[in-house]
C-alpha cells in the first residue's frame, strides 16, 4: 500500500502531548516497555515486524533471517516516514543509517527479539503479540540499556510505534519530526538525538 492510498491526516500541526498510558514504562534501570493495542489480525501485525517493505514503512527496512541466530539488516530512512521536511536538528538521524543485528527469539506470529546497538555491548528488543478479539496487543520491551541509551530510545520507539499504528489503521502516518519533538519533550529530552537507530 502506498502512502497516497492512505486517508489524509486531519491535522499535521504539532501533536498534543501523549496520554500517560501511552508513555513507555521503565521496568528496571535498564528496561523500558511500550504497549499498544493495534488492528489485527496477529498475522498482519507480524508481517510489519518481519517483512522488509512493511517494516520500512514505520521503522527500518532490511532482511531478517527467520531463525534464532539469523542476521537482521536494519536500514533506517527516517526522512521517508512522513512527507514532513527534516528539521536541521534531526538531519544526522534522517538516514540512511545501517545496522547489522542478530535474531535472539523467533516464534511466529507471537514473539520476535533481536539485538540492538553496538556489537560490543548490544541491548535487546522484544516484540510480543497477543490477539485480543479483532485487535492485537503489541508489547515492546527494550532491555540491557544504560541510562543514557534508555533515554535515547524512548522517544524514538514512541514515535515509530505511532507510525506503525497509523499504517495498520490504514491512515496516513503522523508528521514524524513534529511528533518526535513533542514526544521527546514529554520524556524530558529535547536535543534531537532520540530517533531510533540501532547503530
Amino acid at each position: 500500500m502506498t502512502i497516497s492510498a492512505l486517508a489524509p491526516m486531519a491535522d499535521t500541526a504539532m501533536p498534543a502531548a501523549p496520554a500517560p498510558a501511552d508513555l513507555g514504562r521503565v521496568l528496571a534501570p535498564d528496561t523500558v516497555r511500550f504497549e499498544r493495542l493495534l488492528p489485527g489480525p496477529v498475522e498482519r501485525v507480524w508481517s510489519y515486524l518481519v517483512e522488509s517493505d512493511k517494516r520500512g514503512l514505520w521503522l527500518a527496512s532490511g532482511t531478517l533471517e527467520p531463525r534464532v541466530g539469523g542476521a537482521v539488516e536494519l536500514t533506517f530512512h527516517n526522512a521517508t516516514l512522513s512527507p514532513e521536511p527534516v528539521p536541521e536538528r534531526y538531519r544526522a538521524r534522517s538516514g540512511p543509517i545501517a545496522s547489522r543485528q542478530r535474531v535472539t527469539r523467533f516464534e511466529p506470529p507471537r514473539a520476535l527479539a533481536f539485538t540492538w546497538g553496538s556489537a560490543a555491548a548490544p541491548s535487546e528488543v522484544l516484540f510480543e503479540l497477543e490477539p485480543q478479539g479483532d485487535r492485537v496487543r503489541l508489547v515492546l520491551t527494550h532491555t540491557r540499556l544504560d541510562g543514557q541509551a534508555r533515554l535515547d530510545v524512548t522517544g524514538g520507539w514512541h514515535t515509530h510505534l505511532a507510525v506503525l499504528a497509523a499504517h495498520l489503521d490504514r491512515r496516513a502516518p503522523p508528521a514524524f519530526w513534529s511528533l518526535l519533538t513533542s514526544i521527546e519533550a514529554a520524556y524530558g529530552k529535547g536535543d534531537g538525538s532520540g530517533t531510533c537507530s540501532a547503530s
